[in-house]
């Protein structure tokens, strides 16, 4: 299990624009990376909304917000402009990032097991070390709990 003070996992993900996105290159930044399962669903949106809401306080704390989802670009690409989310959206439709961050998984939903995205948020500091790990994240008032940490 990923542990808080561990170098997080580095990795590069395509953004919803087709640029190539390095986790290490952040460094320097705090970095809020949260895992999403699925693009334009009622708990996702609320989650990105919240970031996008406090998007000027996370960076005034000089953190960058990263979204991943197993989503491809062209979805993130919707999600973004209908919701105007001013962060990085990447896609991860293998999971494999998913799975480095152990936010891939079994879930339940009417009493069926499936895998799928964990919702998870993880905070890492200007050296690349895990800040703080949230795990089974309600999206209502998130936001609030990750700028709390910074």
């Amino acid at each position: 299990m990923l542990a808080e003070k561990e170098l997080a996992p580095d990795f590069t993900l395509r953004s919803d624009e087709g640029e190539e996105i390095t986790l290490s290159s952040f460094r320097g930044k705090k970095v809020v990376l949260y895992f999403y399962p699925k693009d334009d669903t009622p708990g996702c949106t609320k989650e990105a909304c919240s970031f996008r809401d406090d998007y000027s306080l996370f960076t005034l704390k000089g953190a960058v917000v990263i979204g991943v989802s197993p989503d491809d670009a062209k979805s993130h690409q919707k999600f973004r402009a209908k919701f105007g989310l001013p962060f990085y959206l990447l896609s991860d439709p293998d999971h494999k990032v998913a799975s480095m961050y152990e936010a891939w998984g079994p879930k339940q939903m009417y009493g069926k097991t499936y895998e799928g995205i964990l919702r998870s948020t993880f905070v890492i500091d200007e050296q690349g070390r895990l800040l703080k790990v949230f795990r089974n994240v309600k999206p209502e008032g998130h936001a609030q709990e990750v700028l709390a940490v910074l």
